[in-house]
């Protein structure tokens, strides 16, 4: 008989927030958080073609072309220009589900994001650090292509 252990709650969590303050109106802050989700780049520096559809239910996927691609998420609410929320696997192809919230409010000289990631699975301690590194690049460029 082989014997298995149960994972500790803790292990299957995942919480990733951060706060970015912008210097740059709402909506300009906004529409550069679609821009950057939209027109990422992979770890290898190589574009990554995505694609939001901005609705309720809407996907946010991996376009690779002929039919091809990767569900990341769905767009569970959007209130432009201050909320994008998305549930779904992201880049994982493992049992888990995340909760990724983007809420926007002005603030004194331009815009606060306040970005949360949650997750609960099977998620190695190899993507936990690369998702904590890419969330962070990610959020970074968004600011810098909001403020340029």
């Amino acid at each position: 008989m082989i014997a298995a252990t149960a994972p500790k709650v803790e292990d299957l969590l995942l919480s990733i927030t951060e706060e970015i303050h912008v210097k740059a109106p709402l909506k300009t802050t906004f529409e550069a958080l679609i821009e950057e989700l939209t027109n990422m780049v992979g770890g290898d520096n190589r574009p990554m073609p995505m694609k939001i559809e901005q609705w309720p239910g809407g996907r946010w996927y991996r376009d690779l072309g002929d039919g091809n691609g990767h569900l990341w998420a769905h767009v569970q609410s959007i209130k432009k220009p201050t909320l994008l929320e998305l549930y779904g696997p992201l880049m994982m192809s493992y049992p888990v589900t995340c909760n990724v919230q983007y809420r926007l409010s002005e603030e004194a000289g331009g815009t606060l994001i306040k970005f949360q990631h949650l997750a609960l699975g099977a998620i190695p301690d190899d993507f936990r650090k690369g998702m904590r590194q890419g969330w962070g690049s990610i959020n970074t460029r968004t600011k810098s292509r909001a403020e340029s």
